[in-house]
């Protein structure tokens, strides 16, 4: 039995039965001409989602994709430095010096998996530096995933990796060339880096790296032009945060603000979420509260569940890929 057929099978009811309706929704979506954005809040590529994800984008099964800068760098240092990840599977039972005896071994821990700063982060850096000096001395201006693009075009890590290169959905989406909105990438551990070079002098503009208002300027453009009557674009949500929040404002912002009315609201609506509905937070909010703020309509299919997004997201990715 694959696993399309044993989902169906078992999953008949409550947030099991939510995750086949919004699968065969993204499918139904898919199938009508429609175009999907896949937003991605939380360690979803540390998390190693990026084994389904690259295979989305390989499939043309995703047209864009907005994620949290963890999540654009987290790829890349999982597909450089996997070999040197230590899983803790005990990790709610670790004492505050165990904690520090992790950072002086430089383990930067995320829930159950460590990071390795040497091999991951400073390994990246190492590379990702040169090609924000070349930028900043040619007086050139490029966003975050078109760094990474560069980079992993360049062939330069290929020496590094430690994972099979199928399996990293950044190199799937920079064979693709693949859109990346990636709102507040400053809040990242290379934007802090990248904060660090600009203090020091390495980089002397600091808008060498583009800007959060400027992705959002590219998502309009990019909007306008893709969704139409007859190919809306759909939103599958994991998690919430600003990688769902931001993305999804450009409807109202094109609306709204620049008074373009026929441009189309969102055509499908699925969010993965252990956020509490009525503690006042978006990430907790029904979709049906985003009728109010122009984001969707009321015949617009939504659907919502509740649940862990990395043992979710992975089967509503199989049944879409028809595994």
């Amino acid at each position: 039995m694959n696993v399309t057929n044993f989902l169906k099978h078992h999953y008949r009811h409550f947030n099991a039965a939510a995750l086949i309706d919004a699968a065969e929704g993204y499918n139904k979506h898919l199938a009508e001409g429609g175009k999907m954005m896949i937003t991605l809040a939380g360690a979803m590529s540390t998390a190693e989602m990026g084994i389904q994800l690259a295979e989305l984008i390989r499939q043309d099964k995703v047209q864009i994709i907005s994620c949290t800068g963890a999540n654009l760098e987290e790829d890349i240092f999982n597909l450089v430095a996997h070999d040197f990840y230590e899983r803790v599977p005990n990790y709610r039972d670790l004492t505050a010096a165990d904690e520090q005896a992790l950072l002086e071994r430089h383990m930067n821990r995320v829930t159950d998996t460590c990071i390795p700063e040497e091999e991951a982060m400073r390994r990246l850096e190492h590379s990702v530096l040169k090609f924000w000096e070349q930028a900043d001395k040619a007086g050139e201006r490029y966003f975050p995933h078109e760094f990474f693009y560069q980079i992993l075009k360049s062939g330069e890590l290929e020496q590094y990796y430690q994972i099979d290169p199928k399996d990293s959905w950044m190199l799937a989406a920079a064979e693709k060339n693949l859109p990346i909105i990636c709102p507040g990438w400053e809040d990242s551990t290379l934007g802090n880096i990248f904060a660090g070079h600009v203090i020091s002098g390495d980089i002397k503009n600091v808008h060498t790296v583009r800007t959060g208002i400027e992705y959002m300027i590219y998502l309009a453009d990019w909007y306008t032009n893709q969704a139409t009557e007859e190919s809306k674009v759909g939103f599958f949500q994991i998690g919430g945060g600003i990688a769902g929040d931001f993305p999804i404002c450009v409807v109202p912002m094109l609306h709204q603000d620049l008074q373009r009315t026929s441009v189309p609201l969102w055509g499908y609506f699925c969010q993965i979420s252990d956020s509490t509905t009525s503690y006042g937070s978006y990430s907790g909010a029904v979709p049906n509260e985003k009728i109010t703020w122009g984001k969707l309509g009321q015949d617009t299919p939504k659907y919502i569940i509740e649940s862990d997004a990395t043992i979710v997201a992975p089967l509503v990715f199989a049944m879409v890929l028809g595994q």
